[in-house]
């Protein structure tokens, strides 16, 4: 039975999540899971597309196995991966990967909110959420009270709910935390913008259960076929580069023929999508009644699928803290979130930091993916560190 917004505001929720991609709808399934009454909110309607890539990597694949999802992606109809095929100036090398799968978005965001809605979870789409502020004392800072207020809206209507608990998790153009700058990621000087685009049709290059990536100046692109034959296309570009060609479109365009990889007939002219600066750093991640995870508490530029795996990683470790929590909650659980976050998520970003300044450097491409053309082998101890769990921490 859909409820108006008036009647959800009816009730105090032990945890209102804003944003239902992957992190925020596994967050509020694992809460429901825990008994939580729990609100998921976003403001886009599902199914719905995402620039962002689709590739799911070992350590997300695990996540899913640990909160009992495992079939999940296999429900979907999910494209093994096996390899990924690097290039740039001519030069390829084919890399193995541990493990990993090819789904779009439309189908594994929209699985997630079904799971989230199956374990008691309540879903409002449409909705844009926006923190209530918060009352302060003389001295600025905020005054405790049981409850955290969210303001939600609608295009006919608007509605303030109040939970014990907010998860913000609204990614990287999200408005939840529009009035907390301290805690709103922001980018870092330098970043490349993401740019995505599904193409229906494709050379047969462009096999299943590889991802191709072109690497070249200005940026890179990653290709991977979806469990529908389609083609998905996510890229992380210089600016400069965008402006240069004529849009992200012509700009990828130029990376596939300077990594000698087959063009996409028509590609410029597909409805590409964009997204703000993709690599960000949040100062905080929590403040009263306040837990940030997902893209919304950092983000690095992807390869293979780990900004997916950081997001279904945070939102099964951090759904047992949030439920202690809803049930009584404490600033020292947002210091154990901050440290438990540097442990999962913080440490591995350091990591795609280094390989993406590699990847600004063609020249070095050129010579890194030469070698790895004579010895493949040479990078499976960083494809598996990429794809493994961190040690000595698993989800409760």
């Amino acid at each position: 039975m859909t409820r108006t917004l008036e009647q959800l505001a009816e009730q105090t929720w032990d945890a209102v999540v804003g944003g239902a991609g992957p992190a925020g709808a596994l967050a509020a399934r694992e809460l429901a899971r825990r008994g939580g009454a729990v609100l998921l909110v976003d403001r886009a309607t599902f199914p719905r597309g995402k620039v962002c890539g689709c590739c799911l990597n070992r350590w997300a694949l695990t996540t899913l196995r640990t909160v009992g999802l495992g079939e999940l992606t296999q429900r979907g109809g999910a494209v093994p991966l096996t390899a990924v095929r690097l290039a740039t100036g001519g030069r390829q090398a084919l890399v193995p990967l541990p493990e990993g799968a090819a789904l779009s978005r439309e189908r594994f965001d929209a699985a997630l909110v079904d799971a989230a809605v199956q374990a008691g979870a309540v879903f409002l789409p449409g909705t844009r959420a926006a923190l209530a502020r918060t009352s302060r004392d003389r001295q600025g800072a905020a005054v405790p009270s049981p409850t955290r207020r969210v303001e939600l809206h609608q295009v006919k209507a608007r509605a303030e709910v109040a939970a014990r608990v907010v998860l913000a998790a609204d990614g990287l153009g999200g408005t939840l935390l529009a009035g907390e700058p301290d805690l709103h990621a922001r980018p870092r000087a330098g970043s490349r913008i993401g740019a995505g685009v599904i193409a229906a049709e494709a050379p047969c290059f462009y096999e299943p259960g590889t991802v191709f990536m072109a690497c070249g100046h200005g940026g890179y692109a990653g290709l991977v076929r979806l469990e529908d034959g389609r083609l998905d296309v996510a890229a992380a570009l210089d600016p400069a580069l965008v402006r240069q060609a004529g849009g992200p479109g012509k700009g990828v365009e130029a990376i596939l023929q300077e990594a000698r990889f087959p063009p996409v007939p028509g590609l410029a002219d597909l409805p590409w999508r964009g997204t703000p600066a993709l690599t960000r750093a949040a100062a905080r991640l929590a403040g009263h009644r306040l837990l940030v995870l997902g893209d919304a508490a950092g983000y690095i530029e992807p390869f293979t699928g780990e900004g997916i795996a950081h997001a279904l990683a945070s939102a099964a470790h951090l759904a047992p803290l949030a439920a202690r929590a809803c049930r009584r909650w404490t600033p020292a659980l947002g210091r154990e979130w901050a440290q438990l976050h540097r442990r999962l998520i913080a440490r591995r970003q350091r990591l795609c930091r280094v390989i993406a300044a590699a990847l600004r450097r063609p020249e070095l491409m050129r010579v890194l993916i030469g070698l790895l053309a004579w010895a493949p082998l040479l990078a499976w101890p960083l494809t598996c560190r990429l794809n493994m769990a961190a040690r000595g921490v698993a989800p409760s």
